[in-house]
């Protein structure tokens, strides 16, 4: 959840205003190394920091956390990152942890102290966004006019009855985006998918997605759709490149190249169909073919 504020700067102004602190719209937004590990080997990262730059005041870090769930060893390592991120830069730090659930947004927002007999060494006191403060966005031009508002909305309130109205608020708006910015609106209906989960708020917003994957490797719908449109694509070269040689292609060789979703078999048949003399030779030494089934290979 925290990685749409490195790459959406935009949300921290209305964020802050829910959490009640004053940004000024023209604050410039940089990120900043996440590693605050010692030379000891002990490795820790923030999930997100940014350097924030206002217009009306000094520059200060920002540290983002992403919360799931309550876990009492974030209490000292929220503290450590604080203290660790002030000495390295010498800029005062926020620390803003998002949560998706209401019991996990109370316990995060602390006070956590450090201290024993009666004396407080150290405080730490996180801003928290979560289903509590951030706003239930069900309209969908109030969603077009802040799409990374909106999504960080139908996240913290994933698990609440509103969710459904937010998301179907949310893909208005990023149809109509779509248009005229594919990229933009294929971002946001992929970080949806990945965050949500298999949640039924995910499981319903997957039912609607059709665009390019942001996020290579995690097996989303539009990934696989991707996956599956290359590999028509790349099938249609090898029967266009055997008929531009005058091969004949049998019902059933066809089929079987057009029902493989492997790419690597698939670049591999076109490879061969460069110097192929008849349609058998694309599958020369194929012992097996992935992503058809026993009775095509």
């Amino acid at each position: 959840m925290h990685r749409i504020f490195q790459e959406r700067p935009e949300i921290l102004a209305p964020v802050f205003g829910v959490l009640g602190v004053p940004l000024s719209a023209k604050a410039t937004v940089d990120v900043v190394t996440t590693d605050v590990t010692e030379t000891r080997p002990l490795e820790r990262r923030v999930d997100t920091v940014l350097r924030v730059g206002p217009s009306d005041g000094e520059d200060f870090l920002l540290a983002i956390e992403s919360q799931s769930g309550k876990n009492e060893a974030k209490a000292s390592s929220w503290a450590y990152y604080i203290a660790y991120l002030q000495s390295r830069f010498g800029l005062p730090v926020l620390l803003v942890v998002v949560c998706q659930d209401r019991a996990t947004a109370k316990w995060a927002a602390g006070p956590f102290d450090c201290g024993t007999r009666g004396w407080t060494a150290q405080r730490t006191c996180p801003l928290v966004a979560g289903p509590n403060n951030l706003p239930v966005i069900t309209d969908a031009r109030t969603a077009a006019k802040n799409l990374a508002l909106a999504v960080l909305s139908a996240l913290a309130h994933a698990r609440s009855p509103e969710c459904d109205a937010i998301l179907e608020a949310i893909g208005r708006a990023l149809q109509e985006l779509h248009e005229t910015d594919p990229d933009t609106a294929g971002y946001f209906f992929e970080f949806l998918e990945i965050n949500l989960g298999n949640t039924p708020a995910g499981e319903k917003w997957r039912r609607d997605m059709s665009f390019v994957s942001y996020f290579p490797g995690r097996g989303t719908v539009r990934e696989t759709a991707y996956l599956e449109g290359k590999a028509e694509d790349r099938a249609s070269m090898i029967l266009r490149v055997l008929e531009k040689h005058g091969i004949s292609v049998s019902e059933e060789t066809r089929e079987r190249i057009t029902s493989c979703t492997d790419l690597d078999t698939l670049t591999l048949w076109f490879d061969r169909s460069l110097t192929a003399t008849t349609a058998e030779d694309l599958f020369a030494e194929d012992p097996e073919v992935p992503g058809t089934s026993p009775e095509q290979a």
